[in-house]
């Protein structure tokens, strides 16, 4: 069974720095789109299931980032671990939510994949 779980959600100061990993777990042949996404408490955006995109990054390489998040966050990948992070710099308590890591996965040589969500971890910010 091929699942996504995060991890590295805590509570930090404004200003201070925090990395998520979220790890796909079970029979994954390659990492292929992977993103964060985040949901601050009670707010629902427009997007994808109402969270908003932090950033992605693609089995070539290529990132993207919200511009609220840009030059604080990088999204990098370690395709030997089945992992991907999130490393977070310069907190503010705007950035305070709970973060999901979703991925496209390849299950097999020839094709199959899996699309999904992690179940969240909680990032809170103090001021």
């Amino acid at each position: 069974q091929v699942q996504l779980v995060e991890s590295g959600g805590t509570l930090v100061e404004a200003g201070g720095s925090l990395r998520l990993s979220c790890v796909a777990s079970g029979s994954v042949f390659s990492l292929n789109f992977m993103g964060w996404y985040r949901q601050a408490p009670g707010k629902q955006r427009e997007g994808v299931a109402g969270r908003e995109l932090v950033a992605t990054v693609t089995s070539g390489g290529s990132t993207n980032y919200a511009d609220s998040v840009l030059g604080r966050f990088t999204i990098s990948r370690d395709n030997a671990k089945n992992t991907f992070y999130l490393q977070m710099t310069s907190l503010k308590p705007e950035d305070t939510a709970v973060y999901y890591c979703n991925a496209e996965l390849g299950l097999s040589a020839n094709g199959a994949t899996w699309y999904g969500w992690g179940q969240g971890t909680r990032v809170t910010v103090s001021s």
